[in-house]
């Protein structure tokens, strides 16, 4: 089987994943570790760079964070949180199973017409650029949203 397939499997199986993580986490209460830590450990995968197949020209490296960060507006818009009781969790939106959706086909589009100019190793390397580029400003918006409630979660308390 073509290496390019398996990546593309790999990667619907994993937004599959994404799925099922997001909507079991808008059943337990938000915290600021859940919304700042994936960034961090995501950003392990930056080793693959050590290795001569995968290393990708600078210019493109940019480029690919940048259309990362353009493809994240959806999952800030879409990612609101709401205060219950003493807690904040993240609101369900029924939006997001089609964004991820439309994202991820936008994404296997965008690994295939690419992947016919560059191997398959700096495909992959670019494409966990764009992903980390659309993590990380959406995890900075949701860190500001969370802290945002959080004030007034504290500011209720203290005025009761």
């Amino acid at each position: 089987m073509n290496i390019t397939v398996i990546s593309t499997v790999v990667g619907l199986l994993m937004a599959t994943f994404m799925f099922f993580i997001r909507m079991r986490a808008s059943k337990k209460p938000a915290s600021l570790k859940k919304i700042i830590l994936p960034p961090f450990f995501m950003s392990t995968g930056f080793l693959m760079f050590l290795f001569p197949g995968v290393q990708v020209h600078i210019k493109y490296a940019i480029a690919a964070f940048f259309v990362g960060a353009l493809l994240s507006y959806p999952l800030i818009a879409t990612s609101k949180f709401q205060i219950v009781g003493d807690d904040i969790y993240l609101k369900r939106s029924k939006a997001f199973v089609f964004i991820l959706l439309g994202l991820v086909v936008l994404r296997v589009a965008l690994k295939s017409y690419i992947g016919m100019y560059i191997n398959v190793l700096e495909t992959g390397g670019l494409f966990f650029i764009l992903a980390f580029g659309m993590i990380v400003p959406w995890r900075i918006a949701m860190y500001f949203s969370y802290m945002k409630l959080q004030r007034n979660l504290n500011e209720d308390s203290i005025l009761t």
